[in-house]
């Protein structure tokens, strides 16, 4: 019987996080050949991931140069990925997310009238231009796919609503949970020298990350006054700051936080390194979307540098709290949690809403129903 030729396609380092899984998961199938292809949108933070997870792909454009703009990296991908599929001619392109590799390669499967799977479907912030371009990417690629893999009741609730078809939306949870289970143990020793340094059973350490491009300018700086206002209101906390590698953060990380010494300013992190860290931090300040769905699996408290969220189940469910850029409102929302017990117990015990570590599974089974495997 001759295998279904499944590829997946990704660039950045979230991607390849929530795509390692499923892509160890068709490799174990007997019924699938998988077929891996890369863009390197983020080559070295992509790489990190690939040698952590073991996976070799079969094809890497290599697309990334320094200073790259979101044209040149959608017309980079759009061709080169055109001509990986004339070559393979798979069966099905299992894409994630919302990133521009995520679009063009969506496009270019289209072009080639290439049956196309959206795994992280759904997702919406309802404001095209935040996250930009995430959320006009993610919205085309729904009108492109025909399989919609959504981590949420909710994110396929907001699929029916843009006509999408309901036998071809599958709820499987998030990737993610699957690969954190992966890498997270309770014996975990970090590598990172700073990061042994800490006592985290006794010292109250907050998680901070922010890249972002809308926030970038005014509104990180106002994130990095509050930094600077919560360590003089709190002589006992520390920040983890993995400063990420676009130049514009790091010069204002710089600037606004360089002589706060309980600011740790760290190279980014490789992804078990960053996720045994989330579970040993006491809370969580990130505009990521990723981490809004990690920590809650591990009862940690987050709060949202942004004024909107795509993932909204978390902020129902309680362990997120969207306090957008604004230097006084995030003072005060760290100030309730580190004051407030049974606030902080509230929020860290809220139940995760993003699934039990099976949406592997339960993407591949649809794959092979729709293709009578």
């Amino acid at each position: 019987m001759n295998k279904l030729k499944v590829m997946t396609v990704f660039g950045t380092r979230p991607e390849a996080i929530k795509m390692a899984p499923l892509v160890k998961g068709i490799e174990r199938d007997k019924d699938l050949e998988s077929i891996v292809c890369v863009t390197a949108q983020h080559r070295e933070m992509l790489d990190q991931v690939l040698d952590l997870f073991y996976i070799t792909p079969d094809y890497d454009l290599n697309i990334m140069k320094s200073g790259q703009t979101i044209g040149e990296i959608t017309s980079r991908v759009l061709l080169g990925f055109d001509e990986v599929l004339k070559e393979v001619k798979p069966d099905i392109v299992l894409v994630h997310g919302d990133t521009t590799t995520t679009f063009s390669a969506s496009l270019s499967a289209f072009y080639n009238q290439v049956k196309v799977g959206h795994v992280e479907a759904g997702l919406r912030s309802g404001n095209k231009y935040s996250p930009y371009p995430e959320e006009m990417n993610r919205s085309l690629v729904g009108k492109i796919a025909d399989l919609h893999f959504s981590p949420t009741i909710g994110n396929k609730e907001n699929l029916l609503k843009e006509g999408m078809l309901e036998d071809t939306i599958f709820i499987t949870g998030n990737t993610v949970i699957d690969a954190l289970f992966e890498v997270v143990r309770e014996d975990y020793e970090f590598e990172t020298k700073k990061l042994q340094e800490i006592d985290f059973a006794r010292e109250n350490v907050i998680l901070l990350t922010t890249h972002r491009r809308e926030n970038l300018g005014r509104p990180m700086e106002d994130i990095f006054d509050a930094v600077n206002i919560i360590t003089n209101k709190y002589p006992d906390i520390q920040f983890v700051f993995p400063v990420h590698l676009n130049p514009k953060v790091r010069q204002l990380a710089d600037s606004k936080l360089g002589k706060n010494e309980a600011v740790h300013m760290i190279e980014p992190l490789e992804y078990a390194e960053f996720a045994n860290l989330i579970g040993r931090v006491q809370i969580i300040m990130t505009d990521s979307g990723g981490v809004q769905e990690e920590a809650p699996a591990f009862g940690k408290p987050v709060l949202v540098l942004r004024t909107e969220t795509e993932r909204p189940e978390a902020v129902d469910a309680g362990t997120v709290e969207i306090v957008g850029v604004d230097t006084n409102r995030i003072v005060e929302a760290v100030s309730r949690l580190m004051d407030d017990k049974n606030h902080y117990d509230k929020m860290a015990n809220a139940v995760n809403p993003y699934g039990d570590g099976k949406a592997v599974i339960r993407t591949i089974e649809a794959i092979k129903e729709y293709f009578g495997k």
